[in-house]
């Protein structure tokens, strides 16, 4: 009979260190059991051959409302208000929804949110991140997040939405606030607050619609068929936190692993054209999501040596996969001259991100324009001393200190 394996605490240890902690989790085998920070249990999945099957395993289900039901088994009584105020109200989107709901749903937003779309915005996010890096040259010494890294993405979303430039600070606050695991952040007042400003803006949209991607969601329609009331919220949020949490990231982790990799940048800076291919190895190395979001067991699933039971939590690691040397070379080096795909940081199957292709445009801009600029960029501190968020969804640092040359 196998040994009982005790649950481990994802706290602030694998928050500041999600590889190494995945490394010791992939020698016990694929599936780990573990604690979040919240105290919800699950099962972390660290192989990339079994994180890219039950990313597409129709068995494990995705649906909102049993996923609220779960949660308030594990949850202590005094969360039971929050937890149901943010799951009914923000995360019933596509994303938390299984076929034929997921399917309808996903049809819709793809009609309004088309390539083409996305790329009407190219000469805008250009124009933006010239700005940007205008502002950055008055100073020897920034933040790249604070200075680049947030504003771009923010401003390319809330612009795509049609957010005023009035509100978009308050939008990124309610964001760090409801993708944190401190168990202390407030997250029933930020989700109340932004649930709130979405339906008000959402009427405005259909009172007077504009050039913008949230009023073609509420109006736009397939075969009669159109988003409800209920559905516009959540789903605006969702292309909120994912159209620029995701951005934010991958712009700075992408930036650090140059920073850290001086024949790399070297590399780069030689030969601009490589940067599609860079930009798809940064999401391979350092991708701006840790753990994916929940899915649990419609039916028990076998991993490996373990069988996860029905109405168990899994937790796909895609930091995780994309390091597992069965499936990559040198795994924990940067190599911009690498085969690009293959990677999971957007995901598997049908719930892939609709948004990935702004993030590369975005990310490929953004970085391409950054070195072509500033010649002498530097880390500003010590590796060892930058912190990543308090998060075990998102992947991102708290600062970046950089020198501009």
């Amino acid at each position: 009979m196998a040994a009982v394996v005790e649950p481990v605490r994802l706290d602030d240890a694998f928050m500041q260190d999600p590889h190494g902690m995945a490394e010791v989790f992939r020698q016990e085998g694929p599936a780990r059991p573990v604690v979040m920070p919240r105290g919800l249990r699950g099962w972390v999945i660290t192989g990339y051959h079994e994180a890219r099957a039950l990313l597409a395993d129709p068995r494990l289900s995705k649906n909102s409302e049993r996923i609220s039901e779960l949660f308030q088994t594990q949850v202590d009584p005094g969360d039971n208000a929050e937890s149901r105020t943010f799951a009914s109200a923000l995360t019933a989107h596509m994303l938390n929804s299984d076929p034929p709901e997921h399917t309808r749903l996903r049809k819709l937003v793809n009609k309004a949110f088309t390539p083409k779309s996305v790329d009407r915005l190219r000469p805008r996010m250009e124009q933006i991140t010239d700005a940007l890096l205008d502002e950055m040259a008055a100073h020897d010494e920034v933040d790249l997040l604070e200075s680049f890294a947030f504003p771009l993405p923010i401003t390319v979303i809330c612009e795509l939405l049609g957010v005023p430039e009035a509100q978009r600070a308050q939008f990124r606050d309610w964001s760090n606030t409801l993708v944190s695991a401190d168990p202390s952040a407030p997250i029933e007042k930020a989700a109340g607050e932004l649930v709130g400003y979405l339906r008000d803006l959402i009427e405005r949209k259909r009172a007077e619609p504009g050039q913008d991607l949230l009023s073609d969601l509420v109006h736009i329609s397939e075969d009669g068929d159109r988003l409800a009331e209920h559905e516009l919220v959540p789903m605006a949020f969702l292309l909120l936190v994912a159209g620029h949490e995701t951005t934010v990231n991958l712009i700075g982790n992408g930036v650090l692993a140059l920073l850290r990799n001086p024949g790399q940048l070297a590399a780069l800076r030689a030969d601009p054209s490589l940067l599609p291919g860079a930009v798809e190895e940064f999401l391979r190395l350092d991708g701006p999501v840790n753990l994916a979001t929940l899915r649990f067991t419609a039916e028990p699933v076998r991993v490996g040596d373990v069988e996860i039971g029905e109405g168990e939590f899994v937790l796909i690691s895609l930091l995780a996969a994309n390091r597992d040397g069965e499936r990559f070379d040198h795994p924990s080096s940067l190599d911009v001259t690498r085969q690009a795909g293959g990677h999971l940081a957007f995901g598997h199957g049908i719930h892939y991100c609709v948004g990935a292709p702004l993030a590369r445009i975005e990310a490929e801009i953004a970085i391409g324009r950054l070195l072509a600029r500033f010649d002498g960029l530097a880390l500003a501190a010590e590796p060892s001393r930058l912190r990543w968020r308090a998060s075990t969804l998102m992947h991102g640092l708290e600062t970046l200190p950089v020198r501009l040359g």
